[in-house]
């Protein structure tokens, strides 16, 4: 068995692993346990009572993080001319057609979102293998498949965040930073949580 670090060991006494912590004084105990010299993420894991394998009980949107994550995203757009320049003007890293394509095809992978016109889904489409994997695939579920490219752009810099149940009926989303107050920071949950309420299949 892999050795647990001092801090590590340190963490686990600060909380009752047989206890119930209300979300305020779950997040000031997180803030309790012992610091590092970045400023962490905090991600939330939460355990639905769905079927993922059943295709009317998928969970899957989008919501904006009234606080954002504390991650400046870095997003690229597939578009072509005018559209190109609406993104780049609307603060997408980089905006194009094809020299972007090929520029995937060959392995680069160096951003967080990738946002696609419909007209360009016919190239997204070959390159599902190095996307997918990666989570980075345009879906108009998610908000990255849209002509709506300025709003689209704006709103992932703002804290737009996708979240989706894996395999294992579990939805795993960033909310934000350690240094965030427990207030932003408990805005920032209960947004996640009632959109997660908000896309509930009436099956499940």
């Amino acid at each position: 068995m892999k050795k647990r670090s001092k801090r590590h060991q340190e963490a686990l006494e600060c909380c009752d692993p047989e206890k119930f912590y209300k979300l305020e004084d779950a997040i000031n105990l997180l803030k309790t346990c012992p610091k590092v010299k970045f400023d962490q993420s905090i991600d939330i894991a939460l355990k639905l009572g769905v079927d993922p394998k059943k295709s009317d009980q998928q969970v899957r949107n989008t919501v904006i993080l009234p606080h954002g994550t504390g991650k400046t995203l870095k997003v690229v757009v597939l578009a072509k001319g005018d559209k190109a320049k609406e993104a780049l003007e609307a603060g997408a890293e980089v905006a194009g057609d094809q020299e972007i394509v090929d520029k995937i095809k060959s392995g680069w992978t160096d951003f967080d979102v990738l946002v696609a016109t419909p007209d360009m889904m016919r190239e997204v489409g070959k390159l599902g293998k190095i996307l997918g994997p990666r989570g980075l695939m345009p879906t108009p579920k998610a908000g990255t498949v849209t002509l709506e490219l300025k709003r689209a752009v704006e709103d992932f810099k703002k804290g737009k965040v996708e979240f989706k149940v894996d395999k294992n009926s579990v939805i795993n989303n960033l909310v934000g930073k350690l240094s965030f107050t427990v207030e932003k920071l408990i805005e920032n949950i209960e947004s996640l949580m009632a959109a997660i309420s908000r896309a509930k299949p009436a099956s499940s």
